[in-house]
């Protein structure tokens, strides 16, 4: 992260040698506030630069700070693979047809008062980079900025809007998103950046996905983060627990125990569930014996290797092994010869709805029925969506329609630890 910083720092130096104004779109970054790379984009032909709704755009070269040119307001600029250095590099394609020179890695910043730094037809706040020969080939696009900024792209987009009496619901999203950011920053060191802007991290759509809600929630809880004796922890969530949120283990089968993420019972007291006001508290799937067979061959292969006969006839599904929340362990799926067992962790993958989505959760139940000896209907009745491990965010909506503050939410979820501002 030194280098990075380094980094832009020199590219500020530049702006005001250049006599640009410093943009007035950035918040100021806390004393202390680290900065988050965020990758938008990896491995892909071509990033848009600029566009319209967007001021000027200043771009400099990555590596050493120089200007390269400036993008003007409404204009767009393309960067592309530069094909002679067999896409170590990368030119920007300007409107006229004319190219820059080859560049490792370019930086913009947007110098328009209100506007914004732009990319493939989005805005964000702080610095874009494009680099190219990175992460699998093609180029990388990430977007640099503080912490603050970039939680205040997330909490939206995570936990949706909610009404007034639902506030401490958002504040907890805000704590966790950004106790999840920081304990993860330099997770993807080798790949140029720190989180990615989808699924695999927290959905980030920059400026566009920022609300007067998110942002009250960003500035109330500036800077807290929940930490267990002293480190920032592993802050997971989800959409829906169901009944009780799970241990990591049971979700992982890679991970360790940890104290504060282990099962909490989301029961109200009053003969129901903090989160049952979620559409996806109880659901229920089912495949006739030829979708299951489809199902199967698809996904079987992806955990384990098939015999040169291709799927035998399937005679049983059954769960056998549960978790200490009550979740499937294992799922056995019985054959005319032999049988397999899929691992808790790759149950939602393999026993699909359909094939381009995943179970719910694990937490369910199956019934089975035959004929001929053979699995005719198979039916899931489930509870909840997602891993269930840490925070429930349908939990925390009812929990704070039921008037919890965020610190309880976050108390609960997340035993034994404490809510700690570092900067």
């Amino acid at each position: 992260m030194r280098r990075s910083a380094t980094r832009a720092l020199a590219s500020a130096a530049l702006l005001a040698v250049a006599g640009c104004p410093r943009p007035a779109t950035q918040p100021s970054p806390a004393a202390g506030e680290p900065e988050l790379r965020v990758a938008l984009a990896v491995g892909v032909p071509t990033v848009v630069l600029g566009g319209d709704g967007g001021g000027e755009q200043f771009v400099t070269d990555d590596g050493n700070g120089q200007p390269i040119g400036s993008i003007p307001a409404g204009a767009r600029w393309i960067a592309v693979p530069d094909s002679a250095s067999g896409g170590a590099q990368l030119r920007l394609m300007k409107p006229d047809g004319t190219a820059t020179e080859p560049h490792r890695g370019i930086a913009v910043v947007n110098v328009t008062e209100d506007r914004f730094a732009m990319a493939n037809g989005r805005r964000y706040r702080g610095r874009i980079h494009v680099v190219a020969g990175r992460a699998g080939g093609g180029l990388t696009l990430v977007n640099r900025l503080s912490v603050e900024s970039y939680i205040a792209g997330v909490v939206a987009p995570e936990i949706g809007a909610r009404r007034p009496d639902e506030e401490a619901a958002v504040l907890a999203q805000a704590v966790v998103s950004r106790t999840f950011a920081l304990r993860n920053r330099g997770r993807y060191e080798s790949l140029g950046f720190d989180a990615y802007a989808d699924v695999r991290d927290q959905v980030y759509n920059g400026v566009a996905a920022e609300t007067p809600q998110a942002w009250a929630a960003v500035r109330r809880t500036a800077g807290q983060v929940l930490r267990y004796r002293g480190d920032i922890i592993d802050a997971y969530f989800h959409s829906t627990c169901g009944f009780s949120t799970a241990g990591v283990e049971e979700a992982f089968s890679t991970a360790r125990a940890r104290p504060y993420l282990r099962p909490v019972s989301d029961a109200n007291g009053k003969g129901h569930y903090y989160c049952d006001i979620s559409p996806r508290f109880r659901w229920r799937e089912e495949w006739d014996g030829q979708k299951l067979r489809a199902i199967f061959t698809r996904t079987l292969p992806t955990v384990m290797p098939l015999g040169g006969d291709g799927l035998q006839p399937i005679t049983d599904v059954q769960v056998s092994r549960t978790t200490r929340s009550g979740r499937v362990a294992e799922l056995r799926i019985v054959f005319e010869r032999g049988d397999v067992r899929i691992a808790g962790g790759n149950v939602r993958s393999v026993l699909r709805p359909d094939a381009d989505r995943t179970l719910n959760s694990t937490a369910f139940q199956l019934t089975v029925t035959k004929d001929g000896g053979q699995v005719s209907r198979l039916v899931a009745a489930g509870a909840g969506s997602g891993h269930a491990v840490g925070m429930c965010q349908w939990g925390a909506v009812g929990r704070a329609r039921a008037g919890q503050d965020y610190r309880r939410i976050l108390s609960t979820y997340f035993p034994g630890t404490t809510l700690d501002r570092i900067y």
